[in-house]
């Protein structure tokens, strides 16, 4: 669900925007019947379940207003505080995340769920105690700039973190789940791993490969050359050195690092070819 509010806290103008990603309840008839009384109601109806990514990016893409809060509708987040959103807003950040200090989830839920929160702050160098948490409040201006697919809705804070947005988190309450049953088994923490690693190399290293392609390759390299020097002093004084694992060792090194630098180099080159059409005005904060 999405709300446009207006700032200083007031909720005076607003838009409830539903995504239907795949329901197979009687959620989108409801919601007509609501949208035909109240134009400030709108909905988005997916053909399939694509996900809660693909429902987040369908909603940015498609509202108004110059704040945007997100929140999930298993009805265990509480509206009456998306007013501590906009205030916290108002204090000069640009994306506001929920934490849910008491979670009111089962064990095998809770559990997994603080491993990640760490592993990913750890990764990433973002703050923050509760990443996944879908209560979220946003400027306009970030969730032009974000592109969510995948699992990224995970990350949306270490996205635009590494966009330079100012990212902080408040306290919410979270209510005990009373109705339907969660849809992610414990297929999500293994492809949350994998996207945790992907987030946390495109976080430092998006517009810079060669950072890291490079300093693999340049030590690979480096450590080849200076056992094939060992090797050629010793056979420079009639060593045998032809059957020396060591010297397929030196070579495989020097090979595998003219590797990992030459795709730090494609990588750079492709950088460089597509960044004209990627930048935008979400890069800029402020014009005078």
């Amino acid at each position: 669900m999405f709300k446009n509010v207006s700032r200083g806290g007031v909720i005076s103008d607003y838009e409830l925007m539903f995504v239907d990603d795949g329901s197979t309840d009687l959620s989108a008839s409801v919601i007509r019947g609501i949208h035909e009384r109240d134009n400030r109601v709108h909905l988005i109806i997916f053909r399939k379940n694509y996900g809660k990514a693909a429902a987040l990016q369908a909603a940015f893409r498609n509202v108004t207003g110059d704040i945007v809060v997100t929140m999930d509708a298993d009805l265990q987040d509480d509206p009456a505080e998306i007013k501590n959103f906009v205030d916290k807003l108002d204090e000069g950040f640009d994306l506001v995340s929920g934490w849910k200090v008491n979670r009111l989830d089962p064990l095998e839920k809770r559990i997994p769920s603080k491993l990640f929160n760490k592993v990913t702050s750890k990764l990433s160098g973002v703050s923050l105690h509760d990443f996944n948490c879908g209560f979220k409040a946003y400027r306009r201006e970030v969730t032009d700039s974000l592109d969510i697919y995948g699992e990224l809705h995970r990350y949306i804070p270490v996205l635009a973190y590494r966009k330079g947005y100012r990212i902080t988190e408040i306290p919410v309450h979270h209510n005990k789940r009373k109705f339907g049953k969660s849809k992610y088994g414990m297929e999500r923490y293994l492809r949350g791993l994998f996207d945790s690693i992907s987030v946390s190399f495109i976080s430092k290293y998006y517009d810079r490969p060669m950072y890291f392609f490079g300093r693999i390759g340049l030590v690979s390299f480096t450590v080849g050359v200076v056992l094939c020097l060992i090797l050629t002093i010793e056979w420079l004084t009639g060593a045998v050195i032809g059957n020396r694992p060591l010297l397929l060792l030196g070579v495989m090194l020097i090979v595998l690092g003219v590797q990992f630098a030459s795709i730090g180099l494609i990588g750079d080159m492709l950088v460089d070819a597509t960044y004209r059409s990627r930048y935008s005005d979400s890069h800029i904060k402020e014009k005078v």
